[in-house]
């Protein structure tokens, strides 16, 4: 079946992307608000951007609102964020954490969300998240205003945290990582089994 793209709503559009362009990592990003509340959400249009220099990149789908989260406004208030690996320890927390709250309740406290002070940015981290890239915000692109559309962040990657068991001396191990990706609908994947291949 083809779809012609002009034809689609931005609901069919997006059911179309997210549930063919998997699995998507995930960016569990935290952030303060100019006030001081700590905020944190998912997000899984997200990757790497550049490694020299280190630079991340996560898009917010706008809201049917057509205001910005909560995540997008605190960071070019403040402009520095934490972003996370989720692994399954974490899954639960994560999820709850995609509630709609007021911008002045913390998703730390509605999801119990054990945390720790940042090394090199004020924003919270998740304590037992396994990998933390603490980031200040490079640039922000707006790629469509209208709801549904992308609002792409460009974050400059300041400090890299590695859970000491995961870190071999020169490499992440994969095996025990145990990082979650993001499906289409409700379903997330997990790498409970990897399979190696040498590159040519």
């Amino acid at each position: 079946m083809i779809f012609d793209t002009a034809s689609l709503s931005p609901t069919e559009a997006y059911r179309l992307l997210v549930g063919g362009v998997t699995p998507r990592p995930i960016a569990w990003i935290s952030t303060r608000s100019a006030d001081g509340i700590d905020n944190i959400a998912p997000y899984s249009f997200f990757n790497v951007a550049s490694c020299n220099p280190p630079i991340l990149w996560y898009s917010q789908v706008n809201p049917q609102s057509g205001q910005d989260k909560d995540t997008l406004r605190n960071l070019i208030a403040t402009r520095e964020c934490v972003v996370h690996i989720v692994n399954s320890q974490l899954m639960e927390k994560m999820n709850l954490s995609c509630a709609l709250l007021p911008p002045e309740q913390s998703e730390f406290d509605f999801a119990e969300i054990e945390s720790c002070a940042g090394n090199s940015v004020e924003a919270l981290a998740v304590r037992d998240s396994p990998i933390r890239y603490e980031c200040h915000l490079r640039e922000v692109i707006q790629l469509s205003s209208l709801p549904s559309g992308g609002t792409v962040a460009l974050l400059d990657v300041k400090s890299i945290y590695v859970d000491d068991c995961l870190w071999n001396g020169t490499m992440i191990n994969q095996q025990q990582l145990d990082s979650v990706g993001k499906m289409g609908g409700d379903f997330y994947s997990l790498t409970t089994e990897l399979r190696k291949l040498e590159r040519p």
